[in-house]
Protein backbone atom coordinates (compact mmCIF):
# COMPACT_ATOMS: atom_id res chain seq x y z
CA UNK A 1 0.00 0.00 0.00
CA UNK A 2 0.86 3.82 -0.33
CA UNK A 3 -1.81 5.46 -0.93
CA UNK A 4 -4.43 6.47 1.92
CA UNK A 5 -7.99 8.07 2.00
CA UNK A 6 -9.03 9.54 4.62
CA UNK A 7 -13.22 10.52 4.89
CA UNK A 8 -13.54 13.38 7.78
CA UNK A 9 -11.13 16.35 7.76
CA UNK A 10 -12.40 17.36 11.15
CA UNK A 11 -9.69 17.58 13.84
CA UNK A 12 -8.87 14.13 14.02
CA UNK A 13 -9.17 13.40 10.58
CA UNK A 14 -6.52 15.44 9.57
CA UNK A 15 -4.06 14.40 12.41
CA UNK A 16 -4.16 11.51 10.97
CA UNK A 17 -3.32 12.66 7.73
CA UNK A 18 -0.31 14.01 8.91
CA UNK A 19 0.45 10.59 10.69
CA UNK A 20 -0.19 9.07 7.54
CA UNK A 21 2.02 11.67 5.37
CA UNK A 22 5.09 10.95 8.17
CA UNK A 23 4.61 6.85 7.37
CA UNK A 24 6.01 7.72 3.66
CA UNK A 25 2.06 7.52 2.36
CA UNK A 26 0.47 9.62 -0.45
CA UNK A 27 -2.65 10.86 1.30
CA UNK A 28 -6.24 12.13 -0.09
CA UNK A 29 -8.11 13.75 3.10
CA UNK A 30 -11.60 14.04 2.17
CA UNK A 31 -13.78 17.57 3.71
CA UNK A 32 -17.26 17.92 3.62
CA UNK A 33 -16.99 21.75 3.66
CA UNK A 34 -15.61 23.13 0.39
CA UNK A 35 -13.55 25.90 2.05
CA UNK A 36 -12.17 23.31 4.77
CA UNK A 37 -10.33 21.76 1.37
CA UNK A 38 -9.93 24.92 -0.41
CA UNK A 39 -7.94 26.01 2.54
CA UNK A 40 -5.74 22.62 3.11
CA UNK A 41 -4.85 22.69 -0.56
CA UNK A 42 -3.99 26.81 -0.46
CA UNK A 43 -2.31 27.55 2.75
CA UNK A 44 -1.85 24.13 4.17
CA UNK A 45 -3.83 24.53 7.18
CA UNK A 46 -7.48 23.31 8.53
CA UNK A 47 -7.76 26.80 10.52
CA UNK A 48 -11.38 25.73 11.39
CA UNK A 49 -10.64 22.59 13.19
CA UNK A 50 -6.97 22.50 13.76
CA UNK A 51 -5.67 25.91 13.40
CA UNK A 52 -1.96 25.45 15.36
CA UNK A 53 -1.16 23.05 12.78
CA UNK A 54 1.07 23.39 9.36
CA UNK A 55 0.21 20.61 7.13
CA UNK A 56 2.57 18.94 4.50
CA UNK A 57 1.79 20.17 1.27
CA UNK A 58 2.23 16.89 -0.33
CA UNK A 59 -1.61 16.13 1.60
CA UNK A 60 -4.41 16.61 -0.79
CA UNK A 61 -7.55 17.13 -0.08
CA UNK A 62 -11.13 16.95 -2.11
CA UNK A 63 -14.72 17.22 -1.35
CA UNK A 64 -15.74 13.70 -3.57
CA UNK A 65 -16.16 10.47 -2.00
CA UNK A 66 -15.09 8.62 -5.19
CA UNK A 67 -11.30 10.67 -4.88
CA UNK A 68 -10.75 9.34 -1.69
CA UNK A 69 -11.69 5.96 -2.00
CA UNK A 70 -9.54 5.53 -5.07
CA UNK A 71 -7.09 4.79 -2.48
CA UNK A 72 -5.13 1.65 -1.27
CA UNK A 73 -7.04 1.66 2.52
CA UNK A 74 -9.62 4.52 3.92
CA UNK A 75 -9.54 5.63 7.04
CA UNK A 76 -13.49 6.44 8.13
CA UNK A 77 -13.32 9.55 10.67
CA UNK A 78 -16.51 11.57 9.82
CA UNK A 79 -18.65 11.19 12.93
CA UNK A 80 -20.43 8.16 14.29
CA UNK A 81 -23.77 9.20 13.85
CA UNK A 82 -22.91 10.50 10.18
CA UNK A 83 -21.39 6.55 9.01
CA UNK A 84 -24.35 4.77 7.46
CA UNK A 85 -25.07 7.81 5.30
CA UNK A 86 -21.20 8.91 3.84
CA UNK A 87 -20.35 4.70 3.16
CA UNK A 88 -24.18 4.59 1.37
CA UNK A 89 -22.91 7.42 -0.88
CA UNK A 90 -19.42 6.02 -0.93
CA UNK A 91 -20.50 2.61 -1.91
CA UNK A 92 -20.59 2.88 -5.72
CA UNK A 93 -17.27 3.79 -5.87
CA UNK A 94 -15.54 2.20 -2.80
CA UNK A 95 -13.28 -0.93 -5.00
CA UNK A 96 -14.30 -4.29 -2.82
CA UNK A 97 -10.42 -4.94 -2.45
CA UNK A 98 -9.85 -1.25 -0.38
CA UNK A 99 -10.49 -2.14 3.49
CA UNK A 100 -12.25 -0.01 5.57
CA UNK A 101 -10.34 1.57 8.86
CA UNK A 102 -12.99 2.61 11.16
CA UNK A 103 -11.62 5.44 13.27
CA UNK A 104 -15.02 7.19 14.52
CA UNK A 105 -16.00 6.19 18.42
CA UNK A 106 -19.91 5.98 19.02
CA UNK A 107 -22.69 3.56 18.77
CA UNK A 108 -25.87 4.41 16.12
CA UNK A 109 -28.99 5.97 17.39
CA UNK A 110 -32.20 4.08 17.20
CA UNK A 111 -30.32 1.04 16.11
CA UNK A 112 -27.90 0.54 18.58
CA UNK A 113 -25.18 -0.74 15.94
CA UNK A 114 -21.73 -0.80 16.20
CA UNK A 115 -19.45 1.35 13.84
CA UNK A 116 -18.11 -2.30 12.29
CA UNK A 117 -21.83 -3.77 12.07
CA UNK A 118 -22.58 -0.20 9.95
CA UNK A 119 -20.11 -0.68 7.50
CA UNK A 120 -20.82 -4.77 7.43
CA UNK A 121 -23.98 -3.33 6.25
CA UNK A 122 -23.40 -0.42 4.38
CA UNK A 123 -19.92 -1.55 2.61
CA UNK A 124 -20.47 -5.59 2.05
CA UNK A 125 -17.60 -7.28 1.12
CA UNK A 126 -15.06 -4.91 2.40
CA UNK A 127 -12.50 -5.88 5.21
CA UNK A 128 -12.90 -3.68 8.27
CA UNK A 129 -10.74 -2.62 10.72
CA UNK A 130 -10.61 -0.17 13.79
CA UNK A 131 -8.26 2.36 14.78
CA UNK A 132 -8.51 3.28 18.10
CA UNK A 133 -6.90 4.27 21.47
CA UNK A 134 -5.73 7.24 23.90
CA UNK A 135 -5.24 10.41 21.07
CA UNK A 136 -5.79 13.77 21.56
CA UNK A 137 -6.03 15.44 17.93
CA UNK A 138 -3.61 18.00 18.39
CA UNK A 139 -0.73 15.96 20.54
CA UNK A 140 -0.68 13.40 17.47
CA UNK A 141 -0.33 16.29 14.63
CA UNK A 142 2.60 17.54 16.96
CA UNK A 143 4.43 14.14 16.90
CA UNK A 144 3.83 13.48 20.37
CA UNK A 145 4.57 9.80 21.35
CA UNK A 146 1.00 8.18 21.24
CA UNK A 147 0.39 4.42 21.55
CA UNK A 148 -3.26 3.08 19.79
CA UNK A 149 -4.81 -0.43 18.93
CA UNK A 150 -5.76 -1.73 15.14
CA UNK A 151 -8.12 -4.14 15.49
CA UNK A 152 -9.03 -6.53 12.81
CA UNK A 153 -10.04 -10.54 12.53
CA UNK A 154 -7.54 -11.02 9.43
CA UNK A 155 -4.08 -11.14 10.78
CA UNK A 156 -2.53 -10.57 7.64
CA UNK A 157 -4.41 -7.93 6.71
CA UNK A 158 -3.73 -5.73 10.50
CA UNK A 159 0.11 -6.87 9.90
CA UNK A 160 0.05 -4.91 6.34
CA UNK A 161 -2.09 -2.11 7.97
CA UNK A 162 0.29 -1.67 11.12
CA UNK A 163 3.59 -1.70 9.09
CA UNK A 164 1.92 1.13 6.51
CA UNK A 165 0.61 3.46 8.93
CA UNK A 166 3.00 3.75 12.36
CA UNK A 167 5.69 5.71 12.71
CA UNK A 168 8.50 6.43 15.23
CA UNK A 169 6.11 8.15 17.65
CA UNK A 170 2.35 6.46 16.78
CA UNK A 171 2.87 3.21 17.51
CA UNK A 172 0.44 0.44 17.11
CA UNK A 173 -0.43 -2.43 18.44
CA UNK A 174 -2.64 -5.07 16.93
CA UNK A 175 -5.52 -6.84 17.88
CA UNK A 176 -8.17 -9.62 16.86
CA UNK A 177 -10.90 -7.97 18.85
CA UNK A 178 -12.79 -5.83 16.84
CA UNK A 179 -15.42 -5.42 19.23
CA UNK A 180 -13.86 -4.78 22.44
CA UNK A 181 -12.03 -1.58 20.66
CA UNK A 182 -15.29 -0.07 19.66
CA UNK A 183 -17.36 -0.56 22.94
CA UNK A 184 -13.85 1.46 24.54
CA UNK A 185 -13.90 4.13 22.41
CA UNK A 186 -18.03 5.06 22.60
CA UNK A 187 -18.14 4.35 26.13
CA UNK A 188 -15.66 6.74 27.02
CA UNK A 189 -16.96 9.36 25.65
CA UNK A 190 -20.25 8.63 28.30
CA UNK A 191 -18.08 8.47 30.89
CA UNK A 192 -16.17 11.43 30.07
CA UNK A 193 -19.00 14.07 30.21
CA UNK A 194 -20.16 12.52 33.81
CA UNK A 195 -16.92 13.13 35.06
CA UNK A 196 -16.65 16.42 33.45
CA UNK A 197 -20.06 17.09 35.44
CA UNK A 198 -18.68 16.26 38.34
CA UNK A 199 -15.69 18.99 37.81
CA UNK A 200 -18.19 21.62 36.98
CA UNK A 201 -20.27 21.02 40.27
CA UNK A 202 -17.28 20.54 42.35
CA UNK A 203 -17.30 17.62 43.61
CA UNK A 204 -14.09 16.36 44.12
CA UNK A 205 -11.66 14.00 42.81
CA UNK A 206 -12.40 11.06 44.92
CA UNK A 207 -15.90 10.98 43.23
CA UNK A 208 -14.08 11.25 39.78
CA UNK A 209 -12.26 8.40 40.44
CA UNK A 210 -15.29 6.37 41.72
CA UNK A 211 -16.84 7.54 38.33
CA UNK A 212 -13.85 6.25 35.99
CA UNK A 213 -13.56 2.93 38.51
CA UNK A 214 -17.21 1.92 38.35
CA UNK A 215 -17.66 3.60 34.76
CA UNK A 216 -15.04 0.81 33.54
CA UNK A 217 -17.10 -2.03 35.37
CA UNK A 218 -20.31 -0.78 33.02
CA UNK A 219 -17.74 -0.85 29.72
CA UNK A 220 -17.05 -4.45 30.86
CA UNK A 221 -20.04 -5.60 30.97
CA UNK A 222 -21.71 -3.62 27.79
CA UNK A 223 -18.13 -5.42 25.85
CA UNK A 224 -18.53 -8.87 27.47
CA UNK A 225 -22.21 -9.04 26.58
CA UNK A 226 -21.33 -7.96 22.55
CA UNK A 227 -18.48 -10.52 22.76
CA UNK A 228 -14.85 -8.43 23.91
CA UNK A 229 -12.88 -9.66 25.40
CA UNK A 230 -12.05 -8.29 29.21
CA UNK A 231 -8.35 -7.66 28.16
CA UNK A 232 -9.29 -4.95 25.44
CA UNK A 233 -11.04 -3.04 27.48
CA UNK A 234 -8.21 -2.93 29.96
CA UNK A 235 -5.71 -1.81 27.14
CA UNK A 236 -5.07 1.23 25.24
CA UNK A 237 -8.58 1.05 23.60
CA UNK A 238 -10.33 1.04 26.74
CA UNK A 239 -8.98 2.06 30.21
CA UNK A 240 -6.37 4.08 27.71
CA UNK A 241 -8.72 5.91 25.98
CA UNK A 242 -11.12 6.27 29.31
CA UNK A 243 -8.29 7.82 31.40
CA UNK A 244 -6.93 10.28 28.58
CA UNK A 245 -10.83 11.63 27.98
CA UNK A 246 -12.01 11.77 31.66
CA UNK A 247 -8.93 14.11 32.93
CA UNK A 248 -8.59 16.88 30.29
CA UNK A 249 -10.71 20.16 29.21
CA UNK A 250 -9.28 19.01 25.65
CA UNK A 251 -11.45 15.99 25.46
CA UNK A 252 -14.90 17.40 23.89
CA UNK A 253 -16.86 14.95 25.83
CA UNK A 254 -15.28 15.85 29.19
CA UNK A 255 -15.35 20.04 28.43
CA UNK A 256 -18.67 19.94 27.85
CA UNK A 257 -19.26 18.29 31.22
CA UNK A 258 -17.62 21.06 32.64
CA UNK A 259 -20.08 23.46 31.38
CA UNK A 260 -22.94 21.37 31.49
CA UNK A 261 -22.37 21.04 35.38
CA UNK A 262 -22.22 24.60 36.03
CA UNK A 263 -25.11 25.36 34.33
CA UNK A 264 -25.01 26.17 30.49
CA UNK A 265 -27.66 24.22 28.86
CA UNK A 266 -26.61 22.03 26.15
CA UNK A 267 -27.70 24.14 23.07
CA UNK A 268 -25.47 27.02 24.59
CA UNK A 269 -22.48 24.26 24.50
CA UNK A 270 -23.00 23.05 21.35
CA UNK A 271 -24.02 26.59 19.82
CA UNK A 272 -20.19 27.56 20.29
CA UNK A 273 -18.57 24.48 18.79
CA UNK A 274 -17.60 23.31 15.42
CA UNK A 275 -17.14 19.79 16.43
CA UNK A 276 -18.68 17.17 17.50
CA UNK A 277 -19.17 15.51 21.21
CA UNK A 278 -20.02 12.24 20.32
CA UNK A 279 -21.12 10.77 23.94
CA UNK A 280 -24.04 13.24 23.97
CA UNK A 281 -25.43 10.84 21.26
CA UNK A 282 -23.83 7.94 22.19
CA UNK A 283 -24.99 8.19 25.72
CA UNK A 284 -28.95 7.29 24.53
CA UNK A 285 -27.02 4.54 22.69
CA UNK A 286 -25.75 2.81 25.22
CA UNK A 287 -28.81 2.97 27.64
CA UNK A 288 -30.81 1.78 24.85
CA UNK A 289 -28.01 -1.10 24.08
CA UNK A 290 -27.70 -1.86 27.88
CA UNK A 291 -31.76 -2.42 27.79
CA UNK A 292 -31.72 -4.66 25.02
CA UNK A 293 -29.15 -6.96 26.20
CA UNK A 294 -29.90 -7.09 30.25
CA UNK A 295 -26.49 -5.05 31.35
CA UNK A 296 -26.81 -2.51 34.55
CA UNK A 297 -24.84 0.61 33.47
CA UNK A 298 -26.30 3.41 35.85
CA UNK A 299 -23.46 5.45 35.62
CA UNK A 300 -24.11 5.78 31.34
CA UNK A 301 -27.58 6.03 32.32
CA UNK A 302 -27.55 8.95 34.29
CA UNK A 303 -25.58 10.82 31.52
CA UNK A 304 -28.29 10.29 29.19
CA UNK A 305 -31.20 11.70 31.80
CA UNK A 306 -29.69 14.81 32.34
CA UNK A 307 -28.14 15.26 28.54
CA UNK A 308 -31.02 13.93 26.93
CA UNK A 309 -33.85 14.10 28.98
CA UNK A 310 -33.62 17.15 31.20
CA UNK A 311 -33.55 15.43 34.40
CA UNK A 312 -32.35 17.57 37.50
CA UNK A 313 -28.31 16.88 37.99
CA UNK A 314 -28.89 16.57 41.53
CA UNK A 315 -31.60 14.28 41.26
CA UNK A 316 -29.83 11.99 39.50
CA UNK A 317 -26.43 11.76 41.32
CA UNK A 318 -28.84 11.41 44.75
CA UNK A 319 -30.25 8.20 42.65
CA UNK A 320 -26.82 6.80 42.26
CA UNK A 321 -25.87 7.24 45.24
CA UNK A 322 -29.04 5.61 47.14
CA UNK A 323 -28.42 2.61 45.04
CA UNK A 324 -28.17 -0.76 47.26
CA UNK A 325 -25.29 -1.47 48.66
CA UNK A 326 -23.90 -4.80 46.94
CA UNK A 327 -20.11 -6.40 46.45
CA UNK A 328 -18.10 -4.51 44.18
CA UNK A 329 -17.63 -6.88 40.89
CA UNK A 330 -17.28 -6.12 37.82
Amino acid sequence: MSKIGIIGAGAWGTSLATVMRRAGNEVVLQAHEPETAAAINKSHTNPDFLPEIELDPEIRAVTALSEVVDADAVLRVAPAQHLRAICDAAEPYWPDSVPAIICAKGIEQRTCALMSEVVSVALPRKQIAVLSGPTFAIEVARDLPTAVTLACHDENLVKILMEQINTRHFRIYRSSDVVGAQIGGAIKNVLAIACGIVEGRGLGENTRAALVTRGLAEMMRIGVAKGAKPETLSGLSGLGDLTLTCNAMQSRNFSLGVRFGQGQSLNQILSNRKSVAEGVFTAASVSDLARKIGAEVPICSAVDKVINHGEEIELVISGLLSRPLKEETA
